[in-house]
């Protein structure tokens, strides 16, 4: 029995678990509440994320003191700064561990809904809808099935709507976050090259999830639209008492 095999069963299981509440569509909420599951596992070390961003805002002033004493030399400066986490057991990299956790459920999901490819065996759920809009059909099927306001349409028109709420709530959190710290030298950033720049453009990284729902099967833009807005909401909760970084330090952001 292959691994899609095994993930077919879950989620068949879980369909049959919200059949009585959600009826036609309890494939679909299925994903949802397989979605929710996943990232309820991987919530402790998103809490122990933010725990290391806190623990970062809290190092900016040695951060600031190194690269006043490394500011003409980049490569002895990445060098302090590396040895600056090590020794204060923090790394600037571990926000991105509960999102790389995830790609295997996306991966699954995607390839089991997919026309083609893996998942294109599993005819019992490729055959199940969210309202009138297939599991395993895309944003452009849908406009081909009744135009944007159709019954197709009209789904991902809701998730569109819920995706740019969150996107717009995100947007708005990460600009705060960063008028909040003053700016640093580019490139200079925790001592990782490219960081300065990649912050400017970071508020509007959140829009991009609208490309995503746009292209992926409608299984997998459930799971999308599901776990960024569990993200969202985590980390207002999460984040809600970070420290604030002293505007007399040149401190570096960690949105």
């Amino acid at each position: 029995m292959s691994v899609f095999d095994v993930f077919a069963s879950l989620v068949e299981r879980l369909a049959d678990l919200v059949q009585p509440l959600f009826h036609g569509s309890a494939t679909a909420a299925a994903i949802v509440l397989f979605t929710l599951l996943v990232r309820l596992a991987v919530h402790p070390l998103s809490r122990q994320a933010a725990r290391g961003q806190q623990a970062r805002a809290k190092l900016q002033p040695q951060l600031a003191e190194l690269r006043r004493k490394h500011r003409k030399d980049p490569e002895r400066l990445r060098k302090a700064v590396a040895e600056l986490h090590a020794a204060e057991k923090v790394s600037p990299f571990s926000g991105c561990l509960p999102s790389l956790l995830q790609l295997p459920a996306f991966f699954l999901l995607y390839q089991l809904f997919s026309n083609s490819g893996l998942g294109g065996g599993h005819t019992t759920l490729l055959d199940h809808t969210l309202l009138s809009a297939p599991l395993r059909g895309h944003w452009a099927d849908a406009l081909g099935h009744g135009g944007l306001i159709g019954g197709q349409g009209l789904v991902y028109l809701g998730l569109f709507v819920l995706v740019a709420a969150v996107a717009t709530f995100n947007y708005g959190r990460t600009k705060r976050q960063l008028a909040a710290q003053p700016l640093v030298p580019a490139d200079q950033q925790d001592g990782v090259p490219g960081l300065g720049a990649m912050t400017k453009f970071m508020p509007l990284m959140s829009f991009g999830t609208l490309i995503t729902v746009a292209v992926v099967p409608l299984a997998a833009a459930l799971y999308v639209v599901t776990s960024t807005t569990w993200t969202a909401l985590e980390r207002a909760y999460l984040y809600r008492e970070a420290p604030k970084t002293p505007s007399s330090a040149p401190a570096a952001t960690d949105a």
